[in-house]
């Protein structure tokens, strides 16, 4: 792990093969990775970026993971969306966004790399805000979604607002608190669209500081008491910038979780 856990989040990465658009605004957009060699055809991976759902945080910093999930014979495929502030983001835009791309994003990556992409519904890999935004996408339109690998995510937004994680991102995102818009909370947050209908493991660390490993040791319980395919991979000692960093120690713990849900799959 480097000594700085955020290095990870400027680190370069080999530029993408291909760009790709699922609509008309500039951040509705995808970055495509070929996979390495020349196996048969698999189900995409599309990476989530994480930064609490803001317009700062975009998805370069998942080169890394991306460019490493290729190398290993993924098809790979990092969504952009809009964030807050952004015009456009927030509610609704990041989420229909985040709906919108994911739906189609297998047909996008399927005719610029062709035969390498599989006719089979794309496992999510998700991180932080990213996690949250894989996990509503996989409650609310299951048939698009094969597997969910959720890393650190926010899987509770109203234990999150509660929280005030970052300094007020899930009113960002929601205009406000459950109290205020609870109509909004029913249909974004993962923890009232229980049971998980979609395969997912939660890959979270121990000494996370930015999402509390607790909020996920709560949303597994209640949502494994409700009937959901859903297991929790706490790793002891390790925060939340490692399970995006291919030079972590964490790493191969995600991509053994990523290759058991390609392996079901």
């Amino acid at each position: 792990m480097p000594a700085d856990p955020r290095a990870v989040l400027t680190r370069p990465a080999p530029e993408p093969d291909h760009t790709v658009a699922y609509g008309d605004h500039p951040d509705q957009v995808a970055d495509l990775r070929a996979p390495a060699g020349s196996g048969p055809a698999r189900p995409l991976v599309v990476v989530v970026h994480g930064g609490f759902w803001r317009a700062e945080y975009d998805r370069r910093h998942t080169g890394p993971m991306a460019a490493a999930f290729a190398a290993l014979g993924y098809p790979v495929a990092q969504v952009e969306y809009r964030r807050t502030g952004q015009p456009g983001g927030g509610w609704p835009g990041t989420l229909t966004d985040a709906l919108t791309g994911i739906a189609a994003l297998p047909e996008l990556a399927a005719e610029a790399l062709p035969g390498r992409v599989s006719g089979a519904a794309p496992l999510l890999v998700g991180h932080s805000a990213g996690g949250h935004l894989a996990m509503f996408v996989a409650a609310t339109a299951p048939t698009s979604v094969g597997g969910v690998l959720a890393l650190a995510p926010v899987a509770d937004l109203g234990e999150a607002y509660r929280r005030d994680l970052d300094s007020g991102a899930v009113a960002a995102l929601l205009g406000g608190g459950p109290a205020e818009v609870p109509d909004r909370y029913a249909v974004a947050d993962p923890r009232m669209l229980v049971p998980v209908r979609t395969r997912t493991v939660i890959v979270h660390g121990s000494e996370d500081r930015q999402v509390p490993v607790a909020m996920s040791r709560d949303f597994v319980a209640a949502a494994r008491g409700a009937g959901s395919d859903i297991s929790l991979l706490e790793l002891p000692g390790h925060e939340h910038f490692g399970l995006i960093d291919p030079e972590s120690s964490a790493w191969p713990r995600v991509l053994g979780v990523l290759r058991s849900l390609h392996d079901d799959h």
